[in-house]
């Protein structure tokens, strides 16, 4: 409910908080892009009726991102490779939640230039191909960048970041599961059926809620701040390993 309040999907917590439960890491990717889909999805929604998606901004980057974020979720890795990737992701993730995000009232036009459209072309692949290897819908490193670039106005980049996460998430999860067997889903069904579905009525609930209510900057904040525990713990394992 909270992380629909604000615009973002929630990988990032997702995948800490599932590691913190000891959740079969083959599982978390599953789970985390599931919980995205259904988080954002309200938000897209409202977004699209309100006529705020960007939407060239929006085509350009998720054509790019789409078949990396398939690419990275229909990798079979390592456990270690895993934990590693996923402890420094996180780490950043949660760097970058502990910026401050100025708005954007007049945005700039540096994205148009052709510099800009490289910098763009660059950060989608990454983000998501992140985004099927390892669960995070990727608005976390996408939003950031566009305010400080004043790329759009921060209802636009809100918008965008939403549909950015849906599609990626739709896309890494449709990689996750074509490498994963039928015992898998049965167990994320059974196990995690609950969590998937109080993800959905939350999320439903935070996104028709006004997003000062939970005061965006404490909610960011206190999640930077279990991103990072989690991130450093996923490192330490990593050289346990």
């Amino acid at each position: 409910m909270l992380y629909a309040a604000v615009g973002f999907g929630g990988g990032s917590t997702y995948n800490a908080l599932l590691i913190l439960a000891n959740t079969d890491y083959t599982l978390i990717p599953i789970i985390a892009l599931s919980c995205n889909i259904l988080v954002v999805s309200g938000n897209s929604i409202k977004f699209y009726k309100h006529g705020l998606i960007p939407w060239k901004f929006t085509i350009y980057a998720i054509s790019i991102s789409m078949p990396f974020a398939w690419l990275g979720g229909n990798i079979a890795i390592s456990k270690e490779f895993f934990t590693t990737v996923l402890g420094v992701t996180l780490l950043l993730s949660g760097g970058l939640m502990l910026l401050r995000q100025k708005e954007v009232l007049l945005p700039s036009k540096w994205l148009e230039t052709s510099l800009g459209r490289i910098l763009n072309c660059i950060v989608s692949l990454l983000v998501g191909f992140l985004a099927g290897l390892v669960g995070i819908g990727g608005g976390i490193f996408f939003s950031p960048i566009l305010h400080l670039s004043k790329a759009l106005p921060t209802r636009n980049i809100s918008a965008f970041t939403s549909v950015f996460i849906l599609m990626n998430s739709i896309s890494g999860l449709l990689g996750q599961l074509m490498k994963s067997s039928s015992h898998n889903l049965t167990l994320i069904f059974f196990e995690y059926g609950w969590l998937l579905l109080a993800v959905f009525i939350g999320g439903q609930i935070g996104s028709q809620l006004n997003i000062k209510v939970f005061q965006p900057i404490l909610i960011r904040r206190f999640t930077a701040l279990l991103v990072i525990y989690v991130s450093f713990r996923m490192l330490l394992l990593s050289t346990d390993i």
